[in-house]
């Protein structure tokens, strides 16, 4: 079995797709609340 060495491995790519996707996650709820504020001010 390898020696496992705690802090070494290689996260650049688990880090860019985290990030991008907290920015869609993030840019997705702003356009839901937008949304839901056009159809609060326009709905019947």
């Amino acid at each position: 079995m390898a020696d496992h060495k705690h802090g070494e491995m290689d996260i650049k790519a688990q880090t860019e797709t985290f990030e991008g996707f907290m920015k869609f996650v993030t840019w997705t709820v702003v356009v839901i609340l937008g949304v839901l504020v056009f159809l609060a001010i326009f709905a019947r």
